[in-house]
């Protein structure tokens, strides 16, 4: 799902790029009212984000815990796979947002978002491939390719959540010191 929203957001820029004429003019440098505005922006979609990953993490972390317990049906296991989902779409469309204001926000940010988005693509990855998985074979819940997707949503929604928290106190610090 990340791989086909990245693709048509391609596209539509290079629609939207091309229709306007504009591929050989200089990008438009942010007024500094603009880039406080976007700053100000992306940390709320940081914040947002970091919301979102900690409801995520406890269905993870309960994903994690199946891939080494058999007592739980596969029926469980869509149902958290689902629930994943759903938060990792809604943290995708932020990064979206991210990445379209990623260059006129404080390097701090810039790489709050290189991160942030490469440990919810790992997640979403998983989590895509986990459910793909179950589809198809649901009578198959602890062969160690299942399993190693369980435990990298697992891993990858932990190790987001800690990459925001960190960027976040991190743009704290400086307002604490004062």
């Amino acid at each position: 799902m990340q791989i086909n929203l990245k693709r048509m957001m391609m596209a539509l820029v290079a629609v939207v790029v091309l229709a306007t004429g504009s591929v050989f003019a200089a990008p438009p440098t942010p007024s500094p009212e603009s880039s406080a505005y976007l700053s100000e922006r992306a940390s709320t979609l940081l914040a947002e984000i970091q919301k979102e990953a900690a409801q995520l993490g406890p269905h993870a972390d309960t994903l994690g815990t199946f891939a080494w317990n058999p007592q739980y049906s596969w029926q469980s296991h869509a149902f958290y796979l689902e629930s994943v989902k759903g938060h990792i779409n809604a943290v995708g469309e932020r990064t979206a947002e991210l990445q379209q204001i990623r260059d006129s926000v404080l390097p701090w940010q810039q790489q709050a978002i290189s991160e942030v988005t490469s440990h919810a693509a790992q997640v979403a990855a998983s989590t895509q491939a986990a459910i793909m998985h179950l589809r198809e074979n649901q009578n198959r819940l602890f062969v160690s390719e299942y399993r190693g997707h369980l435990t990298t949503v697992a891993d990858s929604a932990d190790d987001m959540k800690q990459t925001v928290d960190k960027f976040l106190n991190h743009e704290k610090a400086p307002q604490n010191y004062e």
